[in-house]
C-alpha cells in the first residue's frame, strides 16, 4: 500500500541526489526512488533515510507519516469499545 512521506522533497531541499542519499543511508537507489514513490519498507530502512538526512530519529513524523499511530489510535477504540 503506497503511503505519503517527505523523503522526496527533503532530499530535493537539501539538493542531494537519490544517489546520495542511497550512499549515506546505506541502501540502494531502487530502494529510495520506491520509497520516494510512497512504497512500503522495513523500519531499519526508515532509520537509515532520517539519519542520512539529518534528522534523528524523535522527527520520523516530519518524514514518514505516522501510520503506526493510527494503527494505535484504533487499537484503543477497540480496547475501549471491549472494556
Amino acid at each position: 500500500m503506497a503511503k505519503s512521506n517527505s523523503v522526496r522533497q527533503i532530499r530535493e531541499a537539501k539538493m542531494m541526489s537519490k544517489a546520495e542519499l542511497a550512499r549515506k543511508a546505506d541502501v540502494t537507489v531502487q530502494t529510495i526512488d520506491r520509497i520516494e514513490k510512497g512504497n512500503d519498507c522495513r523500519l531499519d530502512t526508515k532509520r537509515k533515510i532520517i539519519l542520512a538526512l539529518g534528522y534523528k530519529l524523535v522527527d520520523r513524523t516530519r518524514i514518514f507519516d505516522s501510520e503506526n499511530d493510527n494503527s494505535i489510535s484504533e487499537t484503543k477504540k477497540i480496547k475501549t469499545k471491549i472494556n
